[in-house]
């Protein structure tokens, strides 16, 4: 057997939408990284494996934006025919772009070598290379949803619902117990334009009516989120049982909707079943903090906020599927959005072992809104940018310049809730003919910039002045009703599109003093909200000249600057 030696900076574990946003920000901030995931798509819930499509935080203008929205936007440009193999291209694209960034695939961590309260090193199998791989790194992240370093490492972590007690919550029980939310095996289904047959597997469950199924609405614009089990069995050590029970629900669901009474579907057919099922909560790490219940309700207005979230305390009952006296879950309302803190990304006992992900250091409750995909990939990248500094700064991640990290934060497009960006002092110092697109604020009808044809913004300085910069930060329709991919296909997709209002092709110029144009960038093909461009320019004054958009008739700027 192989076995291959790495020494990094950042060891990440775990390729879901938090591990991936973690590694690409700490790669992309000049640290090495390598980022171990045991299946062969990157992606988590949100793979083609599993095929949940990505929330995150409710309200308006509260969508994420960062690497997430990159990724979406990618995703819309590269894969309009809504292919889940494409969507995992996508996401291996990202992390293959990055030179800092080594991606082990197919590639499981089983083992770490401990000095004390430190990691050393984890020892990882690669199940179709035959290889072992050793990572030695800085800091190990986590991001793995079931915690694989805790057990490893002895780093303290929580499991179920802490009793109301505990944290003085309303939503726990009384009595704590190892109780969680379960796991869902999705299914998904295609329109055709013919009348399709079903026929079920013998070992399918068989719900004769309506009445076998309360308080389940299925129906074919349903994403069959309900189908769910484990959270009164074990969700780490039982997810194969969960499974097979799972699949046997799964096409006992289908079977009814198409063979026991019109359910609209005649002409729809099961397209895929997943056979790995995706996961809610099992281990939390114990971090230097632990958000709860009146964390989320009273905001999260915390000093070290470097994430926030918006989903409603949405907490399943541990039966599941078999649930039978009311709705599945629970919605309690949470603020839209409320602030996450640094401090639960970061282990209570072990040094170097921080966490990004549904495994943070939150209560049951707190979880139920923290740990929609969204939010796990923007404190994904929060923690990765949180690494990177530590590691350029000569510090400990816990006592890095939390201002600074803000700041950071912001300028990659991270929204912080209740911060301003700092703009750079060319931007503040130049005369501009359109202050809103240098207020520190990326998002909001108010903060937007609008023109039509013709127009453009302009920045002069009082003298010759170097730029090495360009920021821009166009209008991506945050407050578009889509996710990153569907639950099913319907014969025509009206929706899942580059958003109409993106700006795509601009022309940004570099004038001298007599207004001739010495120097230009021009982009004729755009799909993205957030762009920069190095530049060279010594030039009298910058100016943006909007060309066309992806469908919509004005053109919508929140950022433009110099630096």
């Amino acid at each position: 057997m192989r076995n291959l030696q790495y020494h990094t900076d950042l060891c990440v574990v775990g390729g879901g939408m938090s591990g991936l946003c973690c590694a690409i920000a700490a790669s992309r901030h000049g640290i090495k990284t390598v980022l171990i995931q045991d299946r062969p798509v990157l992606g988590g819930n949100a793979s083609s494996e599993i095929r949940m499509w990505i929330g995150g935080a409710h309200g308006k203008d509260n969508r994420e934006t960062g690497i997430m929205e990159e990724i979406f936007l990618e995703n819309f440009y590269q894969n309009p025919g809504l292919k889940y193999s494409l969507w995992d291209s996508v996401l291996y694209e990202k992390a293959k772009a990055e030179e800092n960034l080594t991606l082990l695939l197919n590639t499981t961590c089983l083992d770490a070598v401990m000095d004390s309260d430190r990691i050393v090193s984890v020892k990882a199998w690669q199940t179709n290379a035959e290889t072992f791989h050793t990572v030695t790194a800085t800091y190990f992240a986590d991001c793995s949803g079931d915690s694989i370093l805790a057990p490893l490492s002895g780093a303290e972590f929580m499991y179920g619902r802490e009793a109301k007690s505990a944290f003085n919550e309303t939503i726990p029980p009384d009595v704590a117990d190892r109780k969680t939310m379960g796991m869902s095996c999705l299914f998904q289904i295609r329109e055709t334009d013919h009348k399709v047959p079903f026929t079920p597997p013998a070992w399918a469950y068989t719900y004769e009516s309506d009445a076998d199924l309360p308080y389940k609405d299925h129906h074919k614009n349903d994403n069959f989120w309900w189908i769910e089990l484990g959270g009164e069995w074990d969700c780490i050590h039982d997810t194969d049982r969960c499974r097979d029970e799972l699949l046997k629900i799964c096409y006992g669901v289908w079977d009814h909707m198409k063979n026991k009474g019109d359910h609209g579907v005649d002409n729809w057919e099961m397209e895929w079943i997943g056979f790995l099922p995706g996961k809610r909560e099992s281990r939390r790490y114990v971090g230097k903090y632990i958000v709860n219940q009146n964390d989320v309700e009273t905001e999260g207005h915390f000093e070290d906020l470097v994430a926030y979230a918006g989903w409603s305390m949405d907490d399943h009952f541990p039966a599941g599927f078999y649930y039978t006296e009311g709705y599945p879950t629970i919605f309690h309302p949470a603020p839209q959005p409320w602030g996450l803190p640094l401090r639960c990304m970061i282990s209570k006992n072990i040094k170097n072992l921080v966490f990004a992900g549904r495994n943070i250091s939150v209560t049951h409750a707190a979880l139920s809104s923290s740990r929609v995909m969204a939010t796990c990939g923007i404190l994904g990248q929060a923690l990765g940018t949180a690494v990177a500094q530590a590691i350029h700064d000569g510090c400990t991640v816990e006592n890095v310049d939390i201002p600074k990290l803000q700041q950071t934060l912001m300028e990659d497009d991270c929204y912080l809730p209740w911060h301003t960006r700092t703009l750079p002092t060319l931007t503040q110092s130049a005369r501009c003919d359109a202050d809103v697109v240098r207020n520190g604020l990326d998002r909001g009808e108010e903060n937007l910039w609008i023109g039509t044809m013709g127009d453009t913004v302009c920045y002069t300085f009082d003298r010759d002045s170097s730029v090495s910069e360009i920021r821009l930060v166009f209008d991506s329709n945050l407050n578009r009703n889509y996710h990153n991919m569907p639950c099913n296909y319907p014969l025509v997709q009206t929706k899942f599109k580059l958003p109409d209002t993106l700006i795509r092709a601009y022309r940004v110029e570099g004038i001298d003093k007599n207004g001739t144009v010495v120097a230009s960038v021009e982009v004729n093909d755009n799909h993205q909200r957030f762009v920069r461009h190095a530049v060279n320019w010594s030039v009298r004054s910058v100016r943006l000249v909007p060309l066309s958009t992806h469908g919509c008739d004005t053109f919508r700027v929140f950022d433009f600057e110099v630096r």
